[in-house]
């Protein structure tokens, strides 16, 4: 017979050993399926993120930070010290391309990106960005990843990760470059010491064939009744292998990897699939490579992809030490008119409330002409060195104040110089539109609590409505 007391602490002990079994098996759910949809830390603005990345640095002062006082310094040099760049440069070069307000803002803007801004009211421009080094390696890794040196997850990641993804049947993150790989490669969209099944999936939007577009997609021999039956022996057997190498994070991901190729081929197809869209909405996006993958971002983010990065070029196309004019105006050219119906038809659709859109580089350019180097442009003095003391970026949508400027370079446009705000800002202000605190937002990984800011990164509150 038992006594009041040990009944008691039995009783207490039951119910704790249930609770626990509950929480257990929450969370046995949760592994079994890492891209489940999880909740953020506090109600978030934003719930997708597009990233139209300007692959080699594009020139803040012929886009988005007007500076007419080059124009009275045109070919002598600034009153200045100039900040160290990469390469020698020479004297002051106005940009060559007139700037207009827009808006009811009044937010001035180049004649290359017209179209995008008939949207200025609804974008928060930062012309008081900075990062690190004038190179484009570390700089793509510091922006893509947080660390310029290091292998950390990127941003895509990190979002898929704290968010998991609201279609089972695509990845969570897509990366989509045409021509190949950028510099760095894969690393842009790694996974780092997160779980594989977070890494950015890359796809070369030069294809048009989605065979070509995705490989082995289709399986031309096994209908999928079959090849289900074949991935569930393969899943058996890896499970068998997992459970006598415990927290194998290879072995998970290509578990999670083979489910996923399995459910692309339902949806995958469909959604690269832009010859389905209106007549009305193929013209407004326009011809080209550019406009057809941005189009095919809006179809992903509609279809619950977590995060899409768009770059413009698998080269370093911004990169524009010589010809500036010829060559800002054709990449302009080349995506101003998508990115305008991007804006237009995400928020004809209601998706722009609630969709993050980033615009930007690595870095910017000099407002001095570069001078002639051996190796690093074709002897004409006619373009811009890299600058990463100061250089412009856009954000619209999921929660962003529309019609505002935040901070500026010097009156050359040469460094950032109020209200500065550096790459980890930027993503600490990512995270809380998309509703986590950065410094709360960890993964644990060698003994130690790592985070995309790593121990940087303020909150710029007055990007956020």
């Amino acid at each position: 017979m038992l006594n009041r007391r040990m009944m008691l602490e039995r009783s207490a002990m039951g119910m704790g050993a249930l609770a626990l079994g509950g929480m257990m098996q929450a969370a046995r759910a949760a592994e079994s399926n890492p891209l489940a949809v999880r909740k953020p830390h506090f109600a978030a603005k934003a719930k997708r993120v597009i990233h139209l990345f300007m692959n080699g640095g594009p020139s803040h002062v012929d886009t988005f930070d007007p500076k007419p006082l080059l124009e009275k310094y045109a070919g002598k040099a600034l009153p200045v010290e100039n900040p160290k760049t990469e390469r020698k440069t020479g004297a002051a070069f106005p940009s060559p391309f007139k700037f207009q307000k827009y808006g009811q803002s009044g937010i001035e803007v180049s004649e290359i990106f017209s179209k995008t801004a008939q949207h200025v009211d609804d974008m928060c421009i930062i012309r008081s960005m900075h990062a690190n080094v004038p190179n484009h390696e570390p700089s793509l890794l510091l922006m893509n990843c947080g660390e310029a040196r290091l292998i950390r997850p990127s941003m895509g990641s990190w979002l898929t990760y704290g968010l998991g993804t609201e279609n089972q049947n695509l990845p969570g993150f897509i990366a989509m470059c045409p021509g190949g790989y950028p510099i760095q490669e894969s690393q842009n969209w790694q996974a780092g010491f997160l779980p594989g099944i977070y890494q950015g999936t890359y796809i070369d939007t030069n294809q048009t064939d989605i065979n070509k577009l995705i490989e082995n997609i289709r399986n031309k021999d096994l209908p999928l009744q079959k090849q289900r039956q074949q991935l569930d022996l393969l899943q058996k057997l890896n499970s068998l292998h997992s459970n006598n190498r415990p927290s194998d994070p290879l072995l998970e991901s290509r578990i999670q990897s083979f489910e996923l190729a399995y459910r692309m081929q339902m949806d995958a197809a469909d959604a690269f699939d832009v010859s389905k869209e209106s007549k009305h909405v193929l013209e407004m996006y326009g011809p080209g490579v550019q406009a057809r993958q941005i189009l095919i971002a809006r179809r992903l983010l509609e279809r619950g992809v977590r995060f899409v990065q768009v770059w413009h070029g698998a080269g370093q196309p911004w990169d524009s030490h010589d010809d500036i004019e010829l060559n800002h105006r054709r990449l302009a050219k080349e995506c101003d008119r998508a990115i305008w119906a991007l804006l237009s038809d995400l928020k004809q659709r209601g998706m722009l409330e609630d969709t993050l859109v980033i615009w930007g580089g690595e870095f910017g350019r000099t407002p001095t002409v570069e001078l002639p180097t051996p190796g690093a442009n074709a002897g004409k003095i006619n373009g811009r060195d890299h600058n990463h003391h100061g250089f412009s970026m856009w954000l619209a949508g999921g929660g962003v104040k529309g019609g505002t400027i935040i901070g500026n370079t010097d009156e050359f446009g040469f460094a950032a110089q109020d209200n500065k705000v550096h790459v980890h800002d930027l993503h600490a202000t990512m995270l809380q539109l998309l509703g986590f605190d950065h410094e709360q937002f960890t993964y644990r990984y060698a003994g130690r609590d790592f985070r995309l800011t790593d121990v940087h990164g303020r909150v710029i509150n007055e990007i956020i409505a």
